[in-house]
C-alpha cells in the first residue's frame, strides 16, 4: 500500500500556482497526488502530466459533477450530457498521465429529491457507467465509484450499495471507492466494510471523522489497515483532509478546517502517521 494526499487539502480549485506542492511530497513519504476535477476542461492537464514525471509522483483524479452533468436525471438529454462530461473527465485524467477517476460520479453532490432511489435511477447509473467502458478501456483508466453519506445524496450511501452497481455493470475496470469520513457515517463498521468490498475496492480516502488531522480523531485506521491487508489491497491510501490557509479562498478549509492545522501539515503528518501503523 502507498500513500498520497488530495489537493483538497490546499484547494478545491488547482492551478498552475499548486504545482509548487509537488517537489515536497516525496520526501514526506507521499508518492501519489490526487486532483479534483470540477471542470475537466479548465484543468492544465499538460502542466500536471509534466510536473508530476518530473517529481516522480503518481497522479489521480477526483472528479465531481457539475449540475448539469447527473447520470441519474428524469432528463434525456441532461443524462446524454452526463455521460459526454464524464468521457472528457476519463480523457482529461489520461492526458494528466492519471490511471484511476474516482468520486460520486452518479449524481451531483446534493441532488437530494427527498425520497429513496428509483429502479429507473439505478438503470440510468449502470447504463451510464458501462457506456464509459471502451474511452476507459483505451486510455487504460479505471472508475472508482464513491458512496458518500445521506447529507450529500440519497443515491448511493454505503458499501454494500456501491458493491451492487459495481456488480450490475459488470466491467473489470469499474470498481469502488471508500471513503472513511463518510463511511464513518454510514457503515456499522467501517474495517468490515472494506473486507466486504474484497477486489472490488480500487480506492482508499484516508479521512479523520472531522477531515482533520489524520489519528486525532475517532476513526480506527488502525482495524481499516488489518481489513486491507487481508483482501491484499495494493492501491493508494489517499489522505483527503482540510487545512486552513488564509490565502487559499477555495480551500474546504477556509470553510471546515481547523484554524491551526495547515495543508502541510494535513498531508505530511498524516503521512507520518499512516507510515508508523504500516510498520
Amino acid at each position: 500500500m502507498r500513500i498520497g494526499v488530495s489537493a483538497f487539502a490546499w484547494t478545491t480549485v488547482f492551478t498552475t500556482e499548486h504545482l509548487g506542492i509537488l517537489p515536497s511530497l516525496r520526501e514526506h513519504g507521499l508518492s501519489s497526488f490526487e486532483v479534483g476535477m470540477f471542470n475537466p476542461a479548465i484543468l492544465p492537464a499538460g502542466e500536471i502530466r509534466r510536473a508530476s514525471e518530473a517529481n516522480d509522483i503518481s497522479i489521480s483524479v477526483c472528479a465531481i459533477l457539475p449540475a448539469d452533468a447527473n447520470p441519474i436525471s428524469p432528463d434525456a438529454a441532461v443524462r446524454k450530457h452526463a455521460r459526454i462530461h464524464l468521457l472528457q473527465c476519463v480523457e482529461t485524467a489520461a492526458a494528466m498521465g492519471a490511471h484511476l477517476v474516482c468520486g460520486p460520479v452518479y449524481a451531483p453532490i446534493g441532488y437530494l429529491p427527498g425520497r429513496r432511489r428509483s429502479e429507473d435511477e439505478w438503470s440510468w447509473a449502470v447504463e451510464c457507467f458501462q457506456s464509459l467502458g471502451d474511452a476507459l478501456d483505451s486510455h487504460d483508466v479505471t472508475l472508482a465509484i464513491e458512496p458518500v453519506n445521506r447529507s450529500e445524496t440519497f443515491f448511493l450511501n454505503t458499501a454494500a450499495e456501491v458493491q451492487s452497481l459495481c456488480e450490475a455493470v459488470g466491467d473489470p475496470r469499474v470498481g469502488a471507492t471508500i471513503d472513511t469520513f463518510h463511511a464513518n457515517i454510514e457503515e456499522k463498521n467501517v474495517a468490515d466494510a472494506v473486507a466486504m468490498l474484497g477486489t472490488s475496492l480500487r480506492h482508499l480516502h484516508i479521512s479523520e471523522n472531522d477531515r482533520g488531522l489524520i489519528g486525532s480523531g475517532h476513526v480506527d485506521f488502525r482495524a481499516i489497515l488489518n481489513s486491507l491487508r487481508k483482501i491484499e489491497f495494493d492501491g493508494w491510501l489517499m489522505i483527503e483532509g482540510f487545512g486552513f490557509s488564509a490565502k487559499e479562498a477555495h480551500s474546504p478549509g477556509a470553510l471546515w478546517g481547523d484554524l491551526s492545522v495547515s495543508p502541510e501539515e494535513i498531508a505530511f503528518k498524516g503521512a507520518s502517521y499512516l507510515q508508523g501503523l504500516l510498520e
